[in-house]
């Protein structure tokens, strides 16, 4: 079973707790794995948050956080709580001590509007019971120390000239330290599919596993190297066994991660492994979210499993995981530019995996959504082949730099496939 998680942070304010450092202890701290078992690499740090601040009138915590603190040794921070469907109004931030120089940093940002990631609603996954709010996760590097705070909102209709009301803050709220663990010693680039697992759980109307298989259309482009889940270190026992497919591919969806940038490629399957740990033992989720990520030197990695010549059902554009596949490029890019050859693998790899089901990059599919916040349950909607995350939820993601680079990447994708 997946151990319970919840978190929060909350704002510090000048006269915030300053406690002394300690090194985390009891049941709520203690590391663990999403599943019983024998020990495997890395390992999650669960802290509970406390209220720093509460308003006057209702005494409803608007502000959660932690003091300074020793803790495990972690490289990536995320907080979740309790009910997936709260959304957490308010700002998250947190401070790390860097394991090799004992420096802390400053106060850095977590993107708080998370819920646009993750299983459709209706699915088994999304109704599994196990799945949290979280925010995206952050890449901090190898830290020994943190600190955190959040802060809810002022509220949009309280009177300016009493003092600011603040939204509360979703309850169950907790700090997630995640060890990605040790390295592969080595990247195989390989061309066979990850190993299926024993079953595959197929959504209903979504055909059944063997119905999943493609079927060879013209204007197939070569298939691009991509690293094995085995490449990057994927721990096999962390994720549910059974297997999501959907009937085809129409459509792929660009991402970034929004865990920042301040990591070497040689660092990205620890960046893969600690958001692969994150999703599925603090968020909940059956597995990693997206299908397929790219770091920041081009490299292509193997997300969910189930065979990346396969339409496995993914958890990265709620309302439109259905017969699609979600492209995660490892880092924010709002406000930097992705480097080319970040957006010349998503074009190849776009091209190839489109290219399988007969999809012109540079055209147009229909989808039918789920649910979401920009289109209701039902609705077909019409959307590129090559979309960014905004054209089917309300949110930043892929971020603006890397948004707007999406018409090149049709084009060059579609030269890729050998149309005009």
């Amino acid at each position: 079973m997946r151990a319970f998680l919840s978190s929060s942070i909350g704002v510090a304010c000048a006269a915030a707790l300053v406690l002394p450092l300690s090194v985390s202890s009891g049941a709520a701290a203690a590391p663990r794995d999403a599943r019983a078992g024998s020990p495997v690499p890395g390992s999650t740090e669960s802290l509970p948050l406390v209220p720093l601040g509460s308003e006057r009138s209702s005494g409803v915590a608007t502000e959660q956080g932690l003091a300074q603190r020793d803790v495990q040794p972690f490289s990536l921070v995320g907080v979740v709580w309790d009910d997936a469907d709260a959304e957490l109004n308010g700002s998250v931030q947190v401070r790390n001590r860097s394991a090799a120089t004992g420096t802390w940093s400053g106060w850095q940002d977590l993107e708080t509007h998370n819920a646009e990631h993750g299983a459709d609603l209706g699915t088994s996954e999304r109704d599994s019971g196990t799945v949290r709010g979280s925010t995206a996760p952050l890449w901090v590097g190898a830290s020994d120390g943190v600190q955190v705070r959040v802060r809810g909102h002022d509220h949009p209709d309280t009177d300016p000239q009493t003092r600011p009301a603040r939204v509360p803050l979703p309850s169950g709220l907790s700090l997630e330290l995640i060890d990605p663990g040790e390295a592969p010693e080595q990247l195989p680039v390989t061309q066979a599919d990850a190993s299926r697992g024993p079953t595959a759980d197929v959504e209903p109307g979504s055909g059944s596993a063997a119905d999943a298989v493609p079927v060879a259309k013209p204007y197939k482009a070569p298939r691009p190297k991509i690293i094995s889940r085995k490449g990057w270190g994927a721990n096999e026992k962390l994720r549910e066994k059974q297997l999501g497919y959907t009937k085809t591919v129409k459509a792929a969806f660009v991402h970034h991660s929004a865990t920042g940038n301040n990591y070497t490629c040689k660092q990205a399957p620890s960046v893969i492994r600690g958001i692969y740990r994150y999703h599925v033992t603090s968020s909940g989720w059956r597995d990693i979210g997206y299908n397929f990520a790219i770091d920041k030197c081009g490299n292509i990695y193997e997300g969910r499993a189930g065979g990346v010549t396969k339409p496995v059902m993914g958890a990265h554009t709620l309302g439109f995981n259905t017969n699609s596949t979600g492209i995660a490029v490892l880092g924010s890019y709002s406000k930097t530019n992705p480097p080319a050859a970040v957006t010349t693998a998503v074009a190849k790899l776009a091209a190839w995996k489109l290219g399988l089901h007969g999809i012109n990059p540079k055209g147009k599919v229909t989808l039918t959504s789920g649910g979401g916040n920009k289109y209701k349950k039902g609705r077909k909607v019409s959307m590129n082949a090559i979309s960014g995350h905004r054209d089917g939820f309300v949110t930043d993601c892929p971020g603006n730099k890397l948004y707007s680079k999406l018409g090149a990447v049709r084009v060059s994708a579609a030269k890729y496939q050998g149309r005009s």
